[in-house]
């Protein structure tokens, strides 16, 4: 090869006791290029024995600053963009040369070379869609149903949205997963009226997918097209998106309202009582009610008999709750205690049976398929009692949150009874609700 002139633009030395790797990246005026540009090569050197490789990009010896060994100011395209793509392809190499320094392995620059082909073939080899189906079966066998249901959705859209685009390639490798991917994943999804809070989920589970990839060494960090800070804002930012849900918090003379009708249908009844107990029980969700069981429920009041706390494990997180049942809520739960109660093992609401929902799968199909019919008959419960807002098990959580602020109780409280991860979350549910209900706290000091 006819070596030439080099302007140095990159170094990156990695020292092991087996040696030193360098990689540079160089202007090679030696060769001039059709369009009279001149090529970025790598330049690996191990031993004093130096190898090249082309990165497929050049530039033009014009827009070259041989003093300052940088871009001109005059170049018409992104400078900084060309600079991120030399050091992308830089950094693979250098990894490549960390990795076997660290592993003290007695290698030459063609071995760095060699390590680098195997993992492009390793990563072209494994796809975004199969790679999604490899990790829905292990979730489903650890017995991670929810996270099962929420990875089979975003798997679902992006194979649906794959289809559309390119009906030719079923599946896509890692490096097709770019800042422009996302963005068309986003259009296509707003498109068929998907709101910010899906949205959400989509990218953030497409996000960890990614993750777990770089992580078993299936996808390569330079790829990586999400925003991690803010000096990535070139990249696809997954915060964006508005997760505020507005007036979703009923003020409490409605949910007054809700408290004194008188059901007859059975599944209206039920409808409710599972609403007002998760008021009344930190804003509990709808699949923790579903699954208590009268051994969760302790104690015994002297004066009517019903129990007075309620000791259950969230499903979600793990996390584990003690909490004093309210008089109300107490109540509820007693109401059932002749239909339910066979057991200790037997579940307080029923919404499912225990001979025959026997495990987390049958389990969950069950309470996809009951939470459809609960929601319908709570919004057809608040138009009865006159209440704008649609009702669903949600509400009730959001409530829970809204009635305990307006009341004085200190957010970092509310996010503990609500098992929040952080505080940051529980501000999202106070601030559903909007100045309407502010005003009316101020009301009522009249």
């Amino acid at each position: 090869m006819n070596r030439g002139r080099f302007i140095r633009y990159v170094s990156k030395t990695t020292d092991s006791k087996e040696g030193t790797a360098t990689v540079k990246i160089v202007y090679f005026t030696g060769k001039v290029l059709a369009d009279g540009s001149h090529p970025f090569l790598i330049r690996i050197t191990k031993n004093r024995k130096q190898l090249y490789r082309s990165t497929g990009i050049s530039l033009h010896p014009k827009y070259w600053n041989y003093e300052k060994k940088e871009i001109r100011r005059s170049y018409p395209g992104d400078a900084k963009a060309l600079w991120r793509k030399l050091e992308t392809k830089s950094a693979t190499y250098e990894q490549a040369a960390e990795e076997l320094a660290t592993a003290d392995e007695q290698h030459d620059a063609e071995t760095v070379l060699n390590k680098v082909s195997q993992t492009r073939r390793a990563t072209r080899r494994v796809k975004l869609l199969a790679y999604c189906d490899e990790l829905i079966a292990e979730q489903t066998a650890a017995g991670q149903l929810g996270n099962t249901r929420v990875y089979r959705d975003a798997r679902s859209q992006l194979a649906h949205f794959l289809k559309q685009g390119q009906p030719d390639t079923p599946d896509i490798p890692f490096s097709q997963v770019t800042v422009a991917f996302c963005h068309a994943f986003e259009q296509f999804m707003r498109a068929m009226g998907v709101e910010d809070t899906s949205l959400s989920v989509r990218f953030r589970t497409l996000r960890a997918v990614f993750n777990k990839a770089i992580a078993t060494g299936l996808a390569k960090v330079e790829s990586y097209p999400f925003a991690r800070n803010r000096a990535e804002q070139h990249k696809y930012s997954v915060s964006k998106f508005d997760l505020t849900t507005r007036k979703r918090a009923l003020p409490r003379e409605e949910l007054r309202r809700l408290e004194q009708l008188q059901p007859t249908v059975g599944r209206q009844r039920l409808a409710k009582d599972a609403f007002l107990f998760s008021f009344y029980c930190g804003g509990i969700n709808f699949v923790d009610l579903a699954q208590l069981r009268w051994q969760d429920l302790k104690g015994a009041s002297p004066a009517t008999g019903h129990p007075e706390r309620l000791e259950y494990t969230r499903q979600k997180t793990g996390g584990k709750f003690s909490l004093k049942l309210l008089a109300p809520a107490a109540a509820i739960v007693a109401s059932y205690a002749l239909t339910t109660r066979a057991t200790p093992e037997s579940y307080v609401f029923p919404f499912l049976d225990v001979v025959k929902h026997t495990t987390p799968a049958k389990r969950l199909v069950r309470l996809q398929n009951v939470l459809g019919w609960v929601n319908k008959s709570l919004k057809l419960l608040g138009e009865q009692a006159g209440i704008a807002t649609p009702l669903t098990t949600y509400v009730a959580r959001h409530s829970f949150a809204t009635t305990l602020k307006l009341g004085g109780t200190n957010t970092a409280l509310i996010s503990q009874a609500m098992g929040h991860k952080s505080q940051a979350v529980t501000d999202i549910y106070l601030d559903s609700f909007g100045s309407d209900l502010v005003d009316s706290a101020f009301d009522g000091l009249l």
